[in-house]
């Protein structure tokens, strides 16, 4: 649906640098990254809205490298909704119909429509200055989305509003998804909105793309020490890999981690909290991975306990609150550590 090859641009110094992404028809595409990373500039070239200085941009085959934003089929949702202040709700939704010149009546019917599935009838005649950050932002949605565009790109549209209104948004864009079958594009830095509206997600960090995959895949696998550190990888261990057979052990310099990803030389592992299991005294298993060590932290998170076990590294491990209670753990207290070799993420 949407590909990008390559695409560069050095603007005041910053710089968009030979980015590549394919983004399927119908997809709910999220790409997240760090305040500064060059998520909302990667839109409005995707957009239009500059010129590259080099790369090229298709549209279901089409080049669309050098199209007038007009001629994309491109909606665009700001952060700040962009609403014009003088026109009500009403105004807001049919400008783009306006512009192509619908008739009056067809203009009254569609934006009907579309403000009844956004739940905003009752505001038609407000000015956006009257409105909550949720009812702006479902007023921009509308105005986008009434002249059915081929793609829509979002640009933190949720970063403002609270987390009830927040949430209730996001299923509001599932529905929108669905209904119009439109491929999104959502760029955010909030992790809960990847999770649980994206199909695939890109990793994006200083101009450039660091991963792309499905949320699984990246938030398991990360592909380097960066992105491990952005989705909030607990347990990342730099150690030496070498080959034992169909497994690959990995020194540590404090103990030797067992892995069935098969690399060799200086790596970095993870291994995701839930993914180890904990207990007072040693137990028979098949876990590759076996190590006992003292609680040196706990912290507590709500329905989840936060351990901290040196076992020579410190490793991570989360526990559920009754789960704590039952084992009677302590700062100080020997436990055992278990987890599989396939859990163990090398990169």
């Amino acid at each position: 649906m949407i590909r990008i090859e390559n695409l560069s641009r050095d603007w005041e110094g910053f710089k968009i640098k030979q980015v590549s992404l394919d983004v399927k028809k119908n997809e709910y595409f999220v790409i997240l990254g760090p305040s500064g990373s060059g998520k909302t500039m990667l839109l409005e070239l995707i957009a239009g809205m500059w010129p590259l200085d080099s790369g090229k941009i298709y549209m279901n085959n089409e080049d669309i490298t050098n199209a007038p934003l007009e001629k994309r089929g491109i909606g665009f949702v700001y952060q700040n909704y962009m609403l014009f202040p003088h026109k009500t709700v009403f105004e807001n939704i049919a400008f783009g119909l306006k512009l192509r010149k619908i008739g009056k009546k067809e203009i009254e019917t569609s934006v009907n429509e579309m403000m009844k599935l956004l739940n905003i009838s009752h505001l038609k005649d407000r000015l956006p200055r009257n409105l909550s950050g949720g009812e702006q932002q479902r007023t921009a949605l509308a105005r986008a989305l009434i002249v059915y565009p081929k793609v829509l790109l979002m640009d933190e549209p949720l970063s403002a509003l609270d987390r009830k209104t927040r949430d209730e948004l996001m299923l509001v864009l599932k529905e929108i998804h669905q209904k119009f079958e439109v491929t999104l594009i959502h760029v955010t830095h909030n992790f809960d909105e990847a999770l649980q509206l994206a199909d695939r997600v890109a990793i994006m960090k200083h101009g450039s793309i660091s991963q792309v995959g499905d949320v699984e895949e990246v938030f398991r696998h990360p592909a380097n020490g960066f992105v491990a550190n952005f989705v909030g990888v607990e347990n990342i261990i730099k150690g030496t890999a070498t080959m034992d057979g169909d497994v690959t052990e990995i020194d540590t310099g404090n103990t030797v981690i067992v892995s069935s990803e098969q690399k060799t030389g200086p790596v970095h592992i993870t291994v995701r909290p839930e993914d180890i299991t904990l207990a007072t005294q040693k137990v028979a298993t098949s876990a590759r991975n076996v190590f006992q060590g003292p609680v040196k932290e706990i912290s507590d998170l709500g329905t989840l306990i936060k351990l901290t076990i040196d076992i020579g590294d410190p490793l991570v491990v989360f526990l559920t609150r009754q789960s704590f209670l039952d084992l009677e753990i302590n700062i100080g207290k020997s436990v055992w550590t278990y987890f599989k070799a396939t859990a163990v993420h090398v990169f």
